[in-house]
């Protein structure tokens, strides 16, 4: 992966993962200068396989990313390593500084930037953060299925998750840790599916020959499991683009927080677009690639409708310029019309 970065681009890509990567790609084959700066730190790096990608599934995330970055370079992109800093808006559009100091300029920018998964502190649960403590059925919910799974309560959606994860091992069990123990419906519905709740806080995970055996409760019994499913609490990574005026609001889900956008990824900020978990706090690789894809190509529309609007506006001025200068030629041509009479006495 080159280092070297032009001084302007069409469009600067900030993430280089299945959102930034579809979107740069699909700008440069529109012959948009198109460059992707990643940090090279994916969310999904622990995990073994990309799964629900079609013709695709069970790659590795790092071959799926290498295959990204290679197409991308086909069409004349770049892909650059660097985290960036700082976003300051300009004049034609943005400076993009990496913390390295090295700066680019941009008429656009797509944000594909993902988000960070913000975990309980429990002991031993970060290490196994997407081996064995999971968060997403339809991601690893096959690699688990007929597992002894324990679900964690720790946010609005945990007893949701139980009841997804219900799906793929008649042995859950559902941990209430520091959510409250569900009463009423949600109780009731657990129940009907034979879902085991244990109250009281977990304080770690068992862990023995580097897998999962169970979960230790804070008064001390342990809990035989083999996997255990956390919902995250999802933040968008954005910190560099308060300055322009785009924050991360709370999701609709209680899930965490996002960048909200329209249907084709544009945000409230004239000239920003976003794509994939920024935005989309659970879109998984397919459907992230087929936003950021919608966003190059709408990114690339709003830069023809711009170049259309200078064209005319410069077709408009060329055809004031050609007037004036075509009154003035006839001016002068009556003007000597009229000398050269008078010179002739008529």
């Amino acid at each position: 992966m080159t280092d070297e970065l032009e001084n302007a681009y069409d469009v600067v890509v900030i993430g280089g993962g299945a959102a930034g990567l579809s979107g740069a790609l699909m700008l440069a084959r529109a012959r948009r200068s198109v460059v992707v700066i990643d940090a090279g730190d994916p969310r999904n790096a622990p995990a073994s396989g990309v799964h629900g990608l079609l013709a695709r599934d069970g790659i590795p995330p790092a071959e799926l990313v290498e295959r990204g970055r290679a197409e991308v370079r086909g069409y004349g992109g770049q892909v650059v390593s660097g985290e960036v800093g700082a976003v300051a808006r300009e004049e034609t559009g943005f400076q993009v500084t990496l913390t390295d100091g090295r700066s680019v300029r941009a008429l656009r920018l797509l944000l594909a930037t993902g988000l960070v998964d913000e975990l309980p502190d429990v002991p031993g649960l970060r290490s196994r953060w997407g081996r064995d403590v999971v968060h997403c059925p339809y991601c690893h919910g096959w690699e688990i299925r007929d597992q002894a799974i324990g679900v964690l309560g720790n946010g609005p959606l945990s007893v949701h998750q139980a009841m997804l994860f219900r799906q793929w091992s008649d042995d859950v069990t559902f941990f209430s840790h520091t959510s409250p123990v569900p009463t009423g419906e949600e109780a009731e519905h657990m129940a009907a599916r034979g879902i085991r709740v244990v109250d009281g806080e977990v304080a770690s995970l068992e862990i023995i020959e580097d897998r999962l055996v169970g979960v230790r409760l804070r008064h001390g019994d342990v809990v035989k499991r083999e996997a255990l499913a956390v919902a995250s609490r999802m933040v968008a990574r954005t910190g560099f683009l308060a300055a322009i005026g785009l924050r991360p609001v709370a999701h609709p889900s209680g899930a965490g927080e996002h960048i909200p956008s329209d249907a084709t990824g544009r945000t409230d900020v004239p000239g920003v677009w976003v794509a994939g978990n920024v935005t989309d706090l659970s879109a998984q690789v397919g459907a992230a690639a087929a936003v950021g894809a919608t966003a190059g190509a709408h990114i690339n529309a709003d830069l023809i409708a711009e170049e259309t609007r200078q064209a005319v506006a410069a077709a408009r001025a060329r055809d004031e310029v050609d007037e004036v200068a075509f009154s003035a030629e006839v001016e002068s041509r009556v003007c000597e019309a009229v000398l050269g009479d008078r010179r002739h006495g008529l």
